[in-house]
């Protein structure tokens, strides 16, 4: 039998209809090692306390929704091996988010600029179904396949020292996922995208910490995506300040 020990999970709570401020509430759960701090969360909700909120759904790291600071870091719940921690773990919602209620952050904020960099792909030319499909050779695929594994749970945003500091940025995962479509080699949509992730509240409100890529799950580069971005960028400056006629 898996060995069990006793924890403290501290959580961060706040009920806006109750509360005049967030306070921590500490539950004693007992853990097998073999558990995550989604686990320990779902014990409490089960067995001590109905009332706490959080998100959760698929318990694989695919969905993207158990997105907590878990001792500072941000991180899936699902992936927080309680054996990874000692005996006092503290759970609090996604730094740089408003609280909705305990773990539970508003995120329209991320919707409303995920979406606004046209995250779809816009083909570069109409082609009737008879026609067949839109053919990419495997190094195409490659240029932009690592940025098709974002997940959208959010942690690069609150891992992002920009985004807490300037709400209007963009954010990491909005442009990598722009840079994703402006990539794939079907796509027609760069200048349309371009025009949103190249502004001053895009791509360069970026510092390069890095701390994007450190956090994300799933091993997406969006730091390495932003700086790209930047390139590219600075390049269509000069096509069109020195060049004018490639534009053409």
């Amino acid at each position: 039998m898996s060995e069990e020990r006793q924890i403290q999970l501290e959580v961060l709570r706040y009920n806006p209809e109750t509360d005049l401020e967030p306070r921590f509430q500490t539950y004693s759960v007992p853990c097998v090692n073999e558990w995550v701090v989604l686990d320990a969360l779902n014990y409490v909700k089960e067995n001590l306390d109905p009332t706490l909120s959080y998100r959760w759904s698929c318990h694989m790291a695919v969905c993207g929704s158990c997105g907590y600071m878990i001792n500072g870091e941000p991180k899936l719940g699902c992936k927080a091996f309680i054996h990874e921690y000692g005996d006092h773990i503290r759970v609090e919602p996604l730094a740089h988010f408003p609280i909705e209620r305990d773990l539970v952050t508003v995120v329209e904020d991320f919707i409303t600029k995920f979406s606004s960099v046209k995250p779809y792909l816009i083909p570069k030319e109409d082609k009737p179904i008879s026609a067949g499909e839109f053919k990419q050779t495997p190094a195409q695929l490659m240029k932009f396949k690592q940025y098709t594994l974002c997940i959208n749970c959010m942690l690069c945003y609150a891992a992002c020292p920009q985004y807490g500091l300037v709400p209007e940025f963009l954010g990491p995962a909005a442009i990598s996922m722009a840079h994703r479509y402006n990539q794939d080699s079907r796509d027609g949509g760069r200048d349309q995208r371009q025009e949103v992730i190249a502004s001053h509240e895009g791509v360069w409100e970026c510092s390069f910490v890095g701390a994007c890529s450190e956090v994300c799950p799933k091993h997406v580069d969006p730091a390495g995506a932003l700086q790209q971005v930047k390139v590219a960028s600075t390049i269509d400056w000069y096509k069109e300040h020195l060049m004018p006629w490639s534009k053409k």
